[in-house]
Formats: C-alpha cells, sequence, structure tokens
C-alpha cells in the first residue's frame, strides 16, 4: 500500500486523482500546512523542500521502498510504474504530454496560486499583483482554450496525466475568474470532473 502525504490543494489532488485513476491501494494521511506540519522532521525526510504532496512506495524499484516528492514527478512515476496509457510511450506523444504537464507546472499552476493568494488571501489588497496575475491567469486559459477546442484535452486527443496536473488548478481559478468565456476549458472541466477516479481523487483527504 502506498503512503500519500497531502492535504486539501491542487497539487494534493493531483496524486489522488491518479491514484484513483490507477486503482492503488494507497493511505492517505493529512500533512495540515495551515499549522506548519509540513516542516516537521520526518516529512521532511520524504519531502526535502518542505512541500505536500509525497508518497512513500514500499514496492520501489527493485521491490524496495522509495519516496517521492514534487507531484508531477510523482504522477510520472505512478504512470511508469503501473505502465499506463495515462503517460502514453510513443515518442511524439510522450513528447506532448511532458510540454503540458510542465507548462502546468512552469504556468498555469504559480499564475493561478498567486493570483488565487493576491485575490482572497494577501493581507493587504495590492491592485498591482491583482491585476496582473489575473490577466496572466486569463492568458494561460486562452491558451489552453486553443489546445482544447482543437484536441480535446491538452496534450492531444486523450486523458493524460497533463490533464489530471492541470484539473484541480482550473478548477482553483474558476473561482475567480468565470470560464464562460472560455467554453473549451469548460467543458473539459466538466468532462474531467464526471469521471469517479476524478470526484473520488478530489475528496482526499478528509479532513476531521
Amino acid at each position: 500500500m502506498i503512503d500519500l502525504y497531502t492535504f486539501t490543494t491542487p497539487n494534493g489532488y493531483k496524486v489522488s486523482i491518479m491514484l484513483e485513476e490507477l486503482g492503488l491501494r494507497y493511505q492517505a494521511h493529512v500533512v495540515d500546512i495551515t499549522k506548519n506540519d509540513q516542516f516537521a522532521p520526518d516529512f521532511l525526510k520524504i519531502s526535502p523542500n518542505n512541500k505536500i504532496p509525497a508518497i512513500v512506495d514500499p514496492d520501489g524499484p527493485g521491490g524496495k521502498p522509495i519516496s517521492v516528492f514534487e507531484s508531477a514527478a510523482i504522477l510520472i512515476y505512478l504512470a511508469k510504474k503501473m505502465e499506463n496509457p495515462l503517460l502514453p510511450t510513443e515518442p511524439r506523444a510522450f513528447t506532448a504530454v511532458m510540454e503540458w504537464l510542465f507548462f502546468q507546472m512552469a504556468s498555469a499552476g504559480p499564475m493561478f496560486g498567486q493570483m488565487n493568494h493576491f485575490v482572497k488571501f494577501a493581507p493587504q489588497k495590492i491592485q498591482y499583483g491583482i491585476d496582473r496575475y489575473t490577466n496572466e491567469s486569463k492568458r494561460i486559459l486562452g491558451v489552453m482554450e486553443k489546445q482544447i477546442g482543437v484536441h480535446g484535452y491538452l496534450a492531444g486527443p486523450d486523458y493524460t496525466i497533463a490533464d489530471i496536473a492541470t484539473y484541480p488548478w482550473v478548477v482553483t481559478a474558476s473561482r475567480i475568474i468565470d470560464l464562460a468565456a472560455y467554453p473549451a476549458v469548460s467543458a473539459w472541466v466538466k468532462k474531467i470532473g464526471d469521471r469517479p477516479a476524478v470526484q473520488r481523487g478530489m475528496k482526499v483527504p478528509v479532513l476531521s
């Protein structure tokens, strides 16, 4: 059984969705980042950057335990472990998935996250920050709109880890930006959100 260390954030949801999609047995452990649990010494041994999510797989390569941190690395690890089509092996398809996975990691996640911070959590209202990150988030959604409008999913016609990585972040962004202006993205959100594994993954972890 895989141990998942996570919290109720977009990055955390990526991995619980992936585990549900793969049908892997796992146990979720709450790392409450609102209480600085991520700085506990035992968690630091698993995640050197003190960030969730992280996993420990007792049946890692060579049958030995392995810990993995960074959400994208975890998605790739799990897909390769299960030889799952969520990460295709054909070189062109694999490259497309990597492009859009890193698009999420480098652009969508950071910009949506900063927008969310400045709009909802910054102790002072800083209009420059709000405008900068909201406008950049809208630009990113526009990039997604064109890609999904043509292909159906981010990396092509099939659902992949690129979609799993990006979906929770778009759900978060949709609480600030109306997705009605992005019909292809809106349809993509609904299509992914209707998947039973996604619905289960978005409920992990359960907070007491």
